[in-house]
């Protein structure tokens, strides 16, 4: 247990805790930007969280809750209780007639589930290879790649309310997902930490090939009905060409989100960008490619001071070296006015700005 002779000093709930005051959150931010938090509590278990709740002063504090920190973007210290959530461990809670019910813990990567899922035989997952960060973090964002969806694939979630202290349990409609978001980054945010993570996965498998990077895969290797492991083979190579590695460069993944527009805003930006990246969706709208639009403004490879547009793919923001989050928020704010200009939609972060 890590805690400051402060730390050791709190009332006995606390000193239960690993806790450790004045903690450093640079390398707990895959930007790596810089920030210090007031308090940095891990969560090992949802024992640990309830704990947090009835300290006498701990549960007062303001919370911030923290996964990967991969969605993320840190402009100043946190003074407020940051609860990093470590929770481990993976199990098939159910078989059904139509989908394995697997339960996650909240710290694990995301990452490495749809691998271990793939190598135990339950596919579904791999079209969100690669994405960053944790598995807790993944209904918050709603995540999502390459046509599928982190609300495609869930059952439900466990959670401790930081108000009460008391374990829920929300289903899919409960977790109001949406297009990168969910009711955990609206009225829940900072309010609910998620614990456990239970994931459909469909029985029989049915693969998702309708975007343009695997079509070419599928053309160039002539396999036209690739398996689950070929999917995650190939998105991984895509993604792994396009955008860096956080380990090598600061960044928090795709920047932006792809706007979705109606069918006549479309044509009419066709009409001046016939080139432009789009794809239809059920309800009739279309998504536009976002990185393409940023491309087109001329931002790839370019910096405002430390913070700079990655040189493969324009949708990614990276710190140079010894960025601060002023930076990228200043980097952002100039592209999304580039953007609006030129096509006039404005462009929304993924990430959070604090």
């Amino acid at each position: 247990m890590h805690t400051t002779p402060a730390a050791a000093s709190s009332s006995l709930s606390s000193s239960a805790l690993d806790l450790q005051r004045g903690a450093s959150l640079r390398e707990f931010n895959t930007f790596g930007l810089p920030s210090t938090a007031a308090c940095l509590v891990r969560i090992h278990s949802e024992a640990d969280a309830k704990r947090v709740v009835n300290d006498p002063e701990l549960g007062r504090a303001a919370k911030f809750i923290l996964g990967g920190g991969s969605n993320l973007v840190l402009t100043q210290d946190i003074n407020r209780c940051v609860l990093k959530v470590e929770i481990k461990g993976r199990q098939v809670v159910e078989t059904r007639d139509d989908a394995w019910i697997v339960e996650v813990g909240a710290g694990e990567s995301w990452h490495d589930t749809v691998q271990w899922c793939l190598d135990q035989g339950m596919p579904g997952l791999e079209n969100m290879a690669l994405i960053p960060g944790t598995v807790g973090a993944a209904p918050v964002q709603n995540i999502g790649a390459y046509g599928v969806e982190l609300k495609d694939r869930f059952e439900s979630l466990d959670a401790v309310d930081l108000i009460t202290g008391r374990s829920v349990t929300l289903n899919a409609a409960q977790c109001r997902f949406a297009y990168r978001d969910s009711v955990f980054k609206q009225e829940l945010a900072n309010k609910s930490v998620i614990t456990r993570v239970r994931l459909r996965l469909p029985r029989p498998w049915q693969p998702v090939t309708g975007y343009l990077e695997l079509e070419r895969k599928m053309a160039e290797t002539g396999i036209s009905a690739p398996d689950a492991r070929q999917i995650f083979q190939w998105i991984c190579e895509v993604r792994r060409a396009k955008l860096p590695d956080p380990a090598v460069i600061g960044n928090s993944g795709s920047f932006f989100k792809n706007p979705v527009v109606t069918a006549e805003q479309c044509r009419d930006i066709i009409g001046r960008d016939p080139e432009i990246v789009h794809y239809p969706l059920e309800d009739g709208t279309f998504k536009l490619a976002a990185g393409w639009m940023i491309d087109a403004c001329g931002w790839k490879g370019k910096s405002i001071g430390r913070a700079g547009v990655y040189e493969k793919q324009a949708l990614v923001l990276v710190n140079r070296g010894g960025a601060n989050g002023a930076e990228v928020v200043t980097l952002a704010r100039a592209i999304q006015e580039s953007v609006y200009g030129r096509f006039g939609i404005r462009l929304e972060p993924e990430p959070v700005v604090v």
